[in-house]
């Protein structure tokens, strides 16, 4: 039995399972939601073997991303308590300031405050009990941080997020009613839309409508029968319902965030 390949062999060593697994064992994936996780906390993710040192007991607890009122999510098989007695207050997780794990009671009171790195890229630090703890990384995947991004990718991530925009400053809500150039690219018209002022309707859109035939695809699809304004921002609304939003940059409309096929209004002489 022993010796039949790809089996698990438990010990039971001061009431924990000790395990042993032959070359190439599968071990667990780091959490769901570790690739999302904020940049401080992933490479903390996923299993952790914690021994108390200078003793043959350790178990397996697992640092997860669900966040709970005093820090995030911990797991570990019950029979841990019994090895570890320390683990029977341990309710949750989370970092200290200088970014080093520590396990919390259901209060948040620190039980084990991992203070040291090892040199296995583990931690060790003392617990409430004044006992010595070490947490393993041993061979349990982890999520690498985020690359850094270079300055295109640091623009391009700017782009997606909506412009602050300072009501007090942007244009008047009646400057907006009247004739505009639509355009895809820069001082190049593709066609021309009305911004009515009524009739309003109960959700605070008026009318819009292009003047003739816009010879634009994506915007003839769009097909914008009304427009609002809040915020300092311009929004027209398609016929299915759906919105662009416009913020005022350069004395003129311009879609916000910037994704997507550009979009640009100039209002035009009366």
């Amino acid at each position: 039995m022993l010796r039949h390949l790809g089996l698990l062999l438990p010990l039971v060593a001061a009431g924990c399972g000790l395990w042993f697994a032959p070359a190439g064992a599968q071990t667990a994936p780091p959490p769901r939601g570790a690739d999302k996780a904020p940049d401080a906390i992933r490479p903390l993710l996923g299993a952790w073997e914690l021994e108390q040192v200078g003793a043959s007991r350790s178990c397996t607890v697992t640092l997860g991303v669900e966040e709970t009122p005093q820090g995030r999510q911990v797991r570990f098989p019950a029979t841990c308590r019994r090895a570890l007695p320390v683990l029977s207050d341990v309710q949750t997780w989370n970092i200290s300031p200088n970014g080093r794990p520590q396990l919390r009671d259901a209060a948040g009171k620190v039980v084990i405050a991992f203070d040291e790195r090892t040199p296995d890229a583990g931690f060790q630090g003392k617990g409430t009990d004044g006992k010595q703890y070490a947490l393993a990384s041993k061979d349990h995947p982890r999520s690498a941080r985020r690359p850094t991004q270079n300055t295109a990718e640091r623009t391009a991530t700017a782009a997606q997020r909506p412009t602050t925009v300072d009501p007090a400053s942007a244009p008047a809500p009646d400057t907006l009613p009247g004739r505009y150039a639509v355009m895809r690219q820069q001082n190049r018209e593709a066609c021309r839309i009305t911004l009515s002022a009524t009739p309003v309707s109960a959700d605070g859109r008026a009318p819009a409508a292009f003047e003739g035939t816009c010879q634009d695809t994506g915007l003839t699809i769009f097909d914008p029968v009304g427009w609002r304004y809040s915020g300092g921002r311009l929004t027209l609304v398609a016929r299915k319902g759906h919105g662009v939003d416009l913020v005022f940059e350069n004395s003129q409309w311009r879609r916000d965030p910037a994704v997507g096929a550009p979009l640009l209004l100039r209002k035009l002489a009366p």
